[in-house]
């Protein structure tokens, strides 16, 4: 993005930033966003803004919770003698949600492995017998055996 003087007015930079005016202006009380006021009192926003914007998203988009978006805002008000500690805030949201993808991954395996039970009983490839837990119990084997190898 060419950056650029110009003034969006709260519905084109909602519309730009993909959010809703109501949003904007609640993100402005909480103090994520801060708008800029015309000589006549009116409401806008700028290029930079929009980045901000994005960055606010990604961060909430890791599931960083708005009393820690508050406080990474509030660190990048205060300067540069912040950086470790916004680094800090960084580094737990970055792990929070890979801890949150490796729990999905889990998840989707099992019901991968739902989904192939399925179609066995399906095509008669699994006994009729065999319960999904029978089934699933040879995945669980498997992950053990291949951890005792490594």
């Amino acid at each position: 993005m060419v950056e650029t003087n110009r003034r969006y007015r709260i519905g084109e930079f909602a519309r730009l930033v993909g959010l809703s005016t109501y949003t904007l202006r609640y993100y402005e009380d909480q103090g994520l966003i801060k708008s800029q006021r015309d000589e006549n009192g009116v409401r806008y926003y700028t290029d930079l803004d929009i980045r901000w914007v994005g960055f606010i998203l990604h961060l909430k988009g890791t599931g960083m919770r708005l009393n820690e978006l508050k406080r990474y805002v509030t660190l990048r008000a205060a300067g540069d003698a912040t950086i470790p500690e916004r680094r800090a805030l960084l580094q737990r949201a970055k792990d929070d949600a890979e801890a949150d993808i490796a729990e999905l991954q889990m998840h989707l395996a099992v019901l991968s492995h739902k989904i192939d039970w399925y179609d066995g009983k399906i095509d008669h490839t699994i006994a009729d017998s065999e319960s999904f837990h029978d089934y699933l119990q040879q995945f669980n084997q498997e992950g053990a055996d291949q951890f005792g190898k490594e």
